[in-house]
């Protein structure tokens, strides 16, 4: 047993003693809204948005970008369980911002047959208004929904609003 797989053991063992009424919670998120930001560790919507558990979905991936399954993600959470308000979160110092499609490709030896969109970018303020607008524009997406942009700032913790 790695040492990881120990402390993650460990840890959720402690966790679930406390666990109480939690296991009482329901799917659909209590302050009706979801985030979608991205999987750098340095994130903590809970802490950052004051959130606990049942309170909200969080959609995350590389970068925070609106892929396709984040769509999916997010129209399920709002169809399905009744969220009316969706966060696109970005962050300041992203690996997504370094990077170029060509140079993970690079990375993984990809040929043209299985090119990938790791949907990079270069413009952080410009990825959050594309996110947002991508939202705003499906057809899938009502109108009656709230849609925000921001950035994180790893530095100071602080949201920036965007859009």
């Amino acid at each position: 047993m790695s040492k990881i797989l120990k402390e993650v053991i460990i840890s959720n063992e402690q966790y679930a003693k406390n666990f109480n009424k939690k296991g009482e919670l329901q799917a659909a998120p209590i302050k009706k809204f979801a985030i979608l930001t991205c999987m750098d560790a340095r994130l903590d919507p809970a802490k950052f948005a004051g959130l606990s558990e049942g309170d909200a979905h969080v959609i995350r991936n590389a970068g925070g970008r609106v892929s396709d399954d984040a769509i999916r993600s997010l129209l399920i959470s709002h169809k399905l369980l009744g969220t009316k308000e969706w966060f696109v979160i970005h962050h300041t110092d992203c690996g997504l911002e370094k990077f170029s499609n060509a140079d993970i490709d690079k990375e993984f030896n990809l040929d043209s047959k299985n090119k990938i969109d790791w949907l990079t970018f270069n413009d952080n303020e410009k990825s959050v208004i594309d996110d947002v607008l991508k939202l705003k524009n499906h057809p899938l997406v009502p109108n009656s929904i709230q849609i925000y942009g921001y950035i994180y700032d790893c530095k100071t913790g602080k949201l920036k609003e965007v859009f």
